[in-house]
């Protein structure tokens, strides 16, 4: 068919032909194309069809947590549904916040000390699953593409 490998992302594969593009990521069993020509795109979309059992999902609107709408002049990504997800997830939906976070503000561990002894606990209980930890510091790092403003907080 044509397609090179991105030096850039194993997942991404590029068909050059004349002065257009079809563009083809690939995460597990999804597929996302897009290009500079709507003929091409539809051409590379029935060859595939031939080759592998596929189902069109049609214009793209949620991939990877990921919301988009596109418009003549933009294409908008949003990961609202993700956001919600994740707060409900954690238990934090509807609860108070601080925010925003005091200037300069030094998180040492002594203060994490005060913060678990304050909340009767004497031990190290609060990381005690590490790959739940790791899960959500991870999936708060993911939302930052579509939220660059909570970057800062997210790294604290």
């Amino acid at each position: 068919m044509g397609f090179k490998h991105s030096h850039y992302d194993y997942s991404l594969f590029i068909q050059q032909k004349e002065s257009h593009q079809v563009v083809i990521l690939v995460y597990v069993d999804d597929l996302l194309a897009t290009g500079t020509n709507l003929k091409l795109i539809e051409q590379v979309r029935k060859d595939l069809q031939v080759r592998f059992k596929m189902k069109d999902l049609g214009e793209l609107k949620y991939f990877l947590g990921i919301e988009f709408s596109r418009s003549e002049k933009e294409i908008q990504m949003c990961q609202r549904k993700y956001a919600l997800e994740l707060v409900s997830e954690l238990g934090l939906l509807g609860g108070p916040v601080t925010s925003p976070l005091e200037f300069n503000h030094k998180l040492t561990s002594m203060e994490f000390d005060k913060v678990v002894t304050k909340n009767g606990s004497d031990n190290d209980n609060e990381l005690e699953d590490k790959g739940k930890y790791q899960r959500i510091v991870g999936r708060r790092l993911y939302l930052t593409m579509t939220r660059p403003d909570i970057a800062f907080v997210v790294q604290v």
